[in-house]
């Protein structure tokens, strides 16, 4: 015999449908506003920005003491990540800043901008974009050479967004 659904079982779900209504309807109004049906990539970056966002919440709810809030929104978090493409390693972001900084030709901190460009449509949706920077200015200020600084536990560790 089925166990019986409990209450909780209940709340997830619809916890679960709710954000992903939410995303969908970011994902409509974003065609609707293109005129245009989206494309996966264009999809995986709204994924990505609505990460983006709970992330960003988080950390606001956990400087105003709201640890209900705070578990909403990791829930939220948990749901999306599901169908957001594989995370980099810190290995693999640390490969590409190395990669980016080479073929981009930066030698200062100055060249941050033209670095993070040409990472923007390798890392989408796929890393962390305060970590790819950090990872980028610790890379110029050692004179081009990426170094393992931020990625390991800094704020925004954990993959994510891509953009930042």
């Amino acid at each position: 015999m089925p166990s019986p659904v409990t209450l909780r079982d209940r709340l997830r779900a619809e916890v679960t449908a709710a954000t992903l209504r939410m995303v969908e309807n970011a994902i409509y109004n974003a065609e609707k506003r293109d005129r245009r049906a989206s494309s996966e990539d264009e999809v995986a970056a709204i994924l990505a920005r609505e990460v983006k966002t709970r992330r960003e919440s988080v950390e606001a709810f956990e400087k105003g003491n709201r640890p209900d809030l705070v578990a909403k929104e990791q829930a939220e978090i948990a749901i999306l990540a599901e169908f957001l493409p594989e995370q980099l390693g810190a290995d693999e972001m640390t490969a590409l800043v190395a990669q980016a900084v080479a073929e981009t030709g930066a030698t200062s901190p100055r060249d941050l901008g033209k670095v993070m460009a040409w990472l923007a449509p390798r890392t989408r949706g796929r890393a962390d974009g305060r970590v790819l920077s950090g990872l980028v200015a610790a890379a110029l200020a050692s004179g081009g050479q990426a170094s393992g600084g931020p990625a390991s536990g800094g704020p925004g560790s954990g993959g994510g967004s891509g953009q930042g």
